[in-house]
């Protein structure tokens, strides 16, 4: 079995999901006492929070990189970035620490195409929705066109996941926000949705919504084991 290199805490709400799956999928693929080689380097979330919110993505890879590379010294044989957003700097994840990178857009890029897919709702962090690194992987490596929420309901599906689920609050009011978000755009002609933030499995699951359900968090721990085991 390889061994695993977790880049964490970011939030480490969603982390504690990350080691839960991995071991339980280990658990079932392997059987009695297996459980998942990982080594995990779980960040302080206050500053790189502030790296975001600041626009200083150079420093928040410099984070990113020396923590590849520490785990890297460990024995990791690959990284796992736990967050959607912060596969921004993947890339130079990869670059600096020698190890493949297993990039959560093509983990889910590959249950789109197997759900066949054609107009799914990405939900995830401004950063994430908004900029190009997640969408634009999606277009030009898997020619996937996903659909974003206007600028209102962008701040609103942003903010319920710093000032809450990243927090650990998981409110009715904010499932039910989430939910009218999914339903007008289903109306629209959305035929899947896109959980572009591993906090966001917290909140919205399968029963709420009548759409197919991508959770990143899932689809990502389950390539990991794929490449742990092979």
């Amino acid at each position: 079995m390889k061994t695993l290199g977790l880049i964490g805490g970011m939030s480490w709400e969603s982390t504690q999901v990350y080691y839960k799956l991995l071991n339980e999928m280990i658990r079932s693929e392997r059987g009695g006492l297996h459980s998942a080689s990982l080594l995990l380097h779980s960040f302080d979330f206050a500053e790189i929070e502030a790296y975001q919110a600041q626009g200083d993505w150079r420093a928040a890879t410099t984070a990113l990189c020396e923590a590849a590379v520490g785990l890297k010294k460990a024995g990791a044989e690959c990284i796992v970035i736990c967050t959607n957003t912060m596969h921004k700097m993947a890339l130079e994840v990869e670059k600096a620490s020698g190890l493949p990178v297993l990039h959560i857009a093509d983990a889910t890029a590959r249950a789109i195409q197997k759900k066949a897919l054609k107009k799914p709702l990405l939900l995830a962090t401004d950063y994430t929705m908004k900029q190009d690194f997640y969408k634009g992987r999606l277009r030009d490596l898997h020619q996937i066109h996903v659909v974003i929420p206007n600028d209102d309901d962008c701040q609103k599906v942003h903010d319920i996941i710093y000032e809450e689920l990243c927090q650990g609050i998981v409110s009715q009011q904010s499932k039910e926000t989430y939910i009218d978000i999914i339903k007008s755009y289903q109306q629209q002609g959305c035929d899947g949705v896109i959980l572009g933030c591993t906090e966001i499995g917290l909140l919205i699951h399968p029963s709420d919504v009548t759409l197919p359900l991508l959770n990143t968090t899932i689809l990502h721990c389950r390539e990991a084991v794929q490449f742990a085991l092979n």
